[in-house]
């Protein structure tokens, strides 16, 4: 064997590259929606002609195409992002309430990305009433 010695480059923050980074529309509608779902008293996103058609989706055992964006649409501008929101909210549940909670959760969510959250838009489409059981 050789005593080759072995040369370790440092990289610091003068070493790299400039350029720019642009996070897509979509990338925010995936972010908001995880954030949206995890509040309670949301049940569903996305309007009716949304709704209907992943119910279609489903019954053909494409359960999971477009759930993932389905309720919202962002727009990003030079790392700031509007959010706009369809919910459908869970009986019982304050509206105000649900959508105060929402708009902390996406704003919080999208923030940890390194976005500025400019706007949270959100419009309520239904209200998801429990089915009683026989």
């Amino acid at each position: 064997m050789s005593d080759e010695a072995t040369q370790e480059l440092s990289v610091t923050p003068d070493a790299v590259a400039g350029g720019t980074t642009h996070v897509s529309d979509e990338v925010v509608e995936k972010i908001a929606v995880a954030a949206a779902r995890s509040v309670p008293g949301v049940a569903e996103l996305g309007g009716d002609v949304a709704r209907f058609f992943n119910a279609v989706l489903d019954r053909v055992g494409l359960d999971q195409v477009g759930d993932a964006r389905r309720g919202c649409s962002a727009h990003v501008t030079n790392g700031a992002a509007v959010v706009n929101l369809v919910l459908v909210i869970s009986a019982g549940h304050p509206v105000p309430q649900v959508t105060d909670a929402v708009r902390a959760a996406v704003t919080a969510a999208v923030e940890a990305y390194g976005l500025r959250a400019d706007e949270i838009n959100i419009r309520v489409d239904d209200v998801a009433m429990e089915t009683p059981t026989a």
